[in-house]
């Protein structure tokens, strides 16, 4: 399975990735079984994310089940995964001196309008 997801998640990404995923929680009654490796549901993420798949529709050949990819990506989605990732990217690029700021754009719509005429 482990090659399945090197294929949708590159070594470059995976070593960006894998330090920003937070520790998973301690189950408060212990033991059960093993959680899912964090490859293989960062890949199956991936896939879902970027192919416009419902999480229903998750092919198997990732090795993790739809419920197991949708929970993990809510748990990093609220401990702010998304976010540290993309700028852990953009930082290596921009050391790289690969962001080309020439085409940068600043979307005026996502900034809060003030109230009053202050």
């Amino acid at each position: 399975m482990k090659p399945y997801a090197e294929r949708f998640v590159l070594d470059g990404l995976w070593e960006i990735t894998e330090p920003l995923i937070p520790v998973s929680p301690k189950r408060a009654q212990g033991g059960g079984i093993p959680r899912a490796d964090n490859r293989q549901v960062f890949a199956a993420i991936v896939f879902v994310l970027t192919t416009g798949c419902a999480w229903r529709h998750l092919p198997p050949t990732f090795g993790v089940s739809y419920q197991t990819a949708h929970r993990r990506f809510t748990e990093w989605s609220d401990a702010g995964l998304w976010v540290k990732l993309h700028r852990a990217v953009l930082d290596r690029l921009g050391a790289a001196g690969e962001i080309d700021w020439s085409r940068a754009i600043v979307d005026a719509a996502s900034l809060r309008a003030r109230k009053g005429d202050r």
